[in-house]
């Protein structure tokens, strides 16, 4: 199983998967991590302009492509753990197969020893509509 974590540097889970630049991919086998690898994110600047889809409004087709194009590099992923994330992107992301988990934790190893372990919460509540 692989489990894709929203990261700015490679340690702490980002608070805002649109603004993150990178994701650390963690391969789970037997409950252990046999593999921790670096991939690039597309951001919400990286589209030339400031964050200026309608959050709660349903998802457009731009705002999907976006999406579309952030979650290139983990479609192989089951699951992608964030502090936080717009509804369009939940959607989106469920919609590849790809389970969001929206975390209170801060550090990735101590969210992929929750995770393994079946007691990471996800608290839905943080995703901003």
């Amino acid at each position: 199983m692989k489990i894709a974590v929203v990261s700015d540097d490679g340690q702490t889970i980002s608070q805002h998967f649109g603004r993150a630049r990178g994701y650390v991919v963690l391969t789970v086998e037997n409950g252990h991590i046999v593999k921790r690898e670096s991939r690039d994110k597309l951001g919400h600047a990286d589209f030339g302009h400031h964050h200026d889809h309608h959050h709660g409004r349903g998802v457009g087709m731009e705002e999907e492509h976006r999406h579309g194009m952030m979650f290139a590099p983990i479609t192989d992923c089951e699951i992608c753990v964030v502090g936080g994330m717009g509804v369009g992107a939940y959607e989106n992301l469920r919609s590849l197969g790809i389970k969001p988990m929206v975390t209170d934790a801060r550090s990735i190893d101590e969210a992929a020893q929750a995770f393994i372990e079946g007691r990471l919460e996800n608290h839905a509540e943080r995703i901003h509509g």
